[in-house]
């Protein structure tokens, strides 16, 4: 009998006419899990993934202006909202190590993909944003890679982390103040597609995408798990 990788319960399968057609996978979470996971609906700012009845939300004109009306992210989409269910989820996932918790996403962040940027698929380089050398010793992976190979084959390093301090502690000044974390190892001269698993201010992502820009990269965008 097949388990919940989150509370353990037995799954049992509900058999609809789209489980025969289709022959969809099974799911890795019970019923009662899998409806505490909040999909973004409706309309969201088109630039960050918020829910916005704007096209582009205050934060992202304020982006904009920040960067003198070229952000350096073109557009990030995001799966899920950053729930109380969706923190319990993550934190039990990278924070304490249950590597196997990922795989719930594996199918759902790869037809997102499609979905989403079928556009540049064939020329896009999925670049995961990588962690500090002492934040990987410690969770022992690194859980925006693990997304990123659920989307790639050819997952590229492409960019390594500089300073290791923690980010969820941070206030959103400290967050949007601090220096670029990043350095990159590689140049890359195709659209790059980012991953990450949270997109809170967006100031990691517009770190990595700015320096890949003024690099020679012409085009960056983001898929990230959850918007916060």
């Amino acid at each position: 009998m097949k388990r919940c990788l989150y509370c353990q319960e037995a799954i049992y399968l509900r058999v609809t006419w789209n489980n025969v057609v289709q022959l969809n996978s099974p799911s890795s979470l019970c019923e009662l899990c899998e409806e505490k996971l909040e999909w973004i609906e409706g309309k969201r700012c088109v630039v960050c993934s918020r829910e916005s009845p704007a096209n582009c939300c205050y934060d992202c004109k304020r982006w904009s202006e920040f960067y003198n009306g070229k952000d350096p992210l073109i557009r990030n989409y995001s799966l899920f909202t950053y729930n109380d269910f969706m923190k319990e989820l993550i934190t039990t996932w990278k924070y304490r190590g249950d590597y196997v918790l990922g795989t719930i996403f594996q199918d759902v962040f790869k037809q997102q993909y499609k979905k989403n940027y079928s556009f540049i698929m064939k020329q896009a380089i999925v670049l995961p944003i990588p962690l500090s050398e002492e934040r990987l010793l410690e969770r022992c992976f690194n859980q925006a890679a693990m997304l990123g190979q659920f989307i790639s084959n050819d997952v590229q390093i492409g960019l390594s982390r500089t300073l290791s301090e923690k980010q969820a502690k941070k206030s959103r000044f400290e967050r949007i103040t601090m220096k670029n974390p990043f350095k990159q190892t590689e140049r890359l001269n195709k659209p790059v597609v980012l991953v990450d698993d949270i997109y809170t201010t967006g100031r990691t992502l517009r770190h990595a995408a700015q320096l890949l820009t003024e690099n020679g990269c012409p085009e960056v965008y983001s898929l990230t798990l959850c918007r916060a």
